[in-house]
């Protein structure tokens, strides 16, 4: 990890209570937390799973395409380093993918051809209750340390709180409609960002920077511009009007 300030983690634990408000947008949070947590260890990348109500991993968010493919090829294939938090409620830390493949047989060995060469992975935790993970990809061997470990489990436990807030630790019904409701808003987006990358000819990451910043501009849901911009044809192309 590269060396970060007190000032910087600062702002970036400010940032994520900030968002922690009722009818907090689930899919901007976790899409947040998976930039900011990039941006902290050195020439990586992050992706989000949660569970469904049926404990079943999904995707959530990732700080970019190829590392949703990673997370997407973990589910598929029910290989990989996330799996394993998820279950163990343990973190994966400095595993070498050139020497991972007996671990993990699949994932390893596609991850090795995407160009990453390290991975780690942390539980969506609190304290028995485990909803889901958080990887972080190293395109060189990013080793953390244990006060690296510490922060970024420190992140993903944010999330966590975030997703069992104390209204719903009490109301099992409530936390399994909030998370399945996430769930289908990621298709949403996930719809909208292939039309709009259709339609403004960009690459399916600079689309969703394309939602996100409308969304901002405009003081809207992520979600609730995802859902006009694949029933609005004409919404495509107020994404950059303003």
């Amino acid at each position: 990890m590269t060396t970060v300030s007190e000032q910087r983690l600062a702002r970036i634990f400010v940032e994520v209570a900030d968002t922690l408000v009722d009818e907090f947008d689930v899919i901007e949070f976790l899409q947040m937390l998976a930039d900011r947590t990039a941006g902290l260890v050195e020439a990586a990348t992050v992706g989000l799973l949660l569970a469904d109500e049926q404990d079943r991993l999904r995707f959530m968010a990732a700080s970019d395409e190829t590392t949703k493919l990673l997370e997407l090829f973990q589910l598929q294939w029910h290989d990989g380093p996330c799996l394993d938090a998820f279950r163990s409620g343990e973190p994966v830390i400095n595993a070498d993918l050139s020497a991972a493949s007996a671990r993990w047989p699949r994932f390893a060995p596609y991850a090795a051809t995407a160009g990453f060469r390290s991975v780690h992975a942390f539980p969506l935790r609190l304290r028995s209750d485990v909803i889901g993970a958080m990887g972080v990809f190293g395109i060189r061997d990013t080793a953390l340390d244990e006060a690296d470990v510490q922060i970024v489990q420190a992140l993903a436990d944010v999330a966590a709180i975030g997703m069992l807030q104390e209204r719903t630790i009490h109301r099992g019904e409530v936390l399994t409609e909030q998370l399945q409701g996430a769930l289908n808003t990621r298709i949403v987006i996930e719809q909208a960002k292939g039309a709009v990358a259709q339609a403004h000819h960009v690459s399916i990451d600079a689309a969703f920077d394309l939602l996100r910043a409308y969304a901002r501009r405009n003081n809207s849901r992520l979600s609730d511009v995802a859902s006009l911009v694949i029933t609005d044809l004409s919404a495509l192309h107020n994404l950059t009007a303003d």
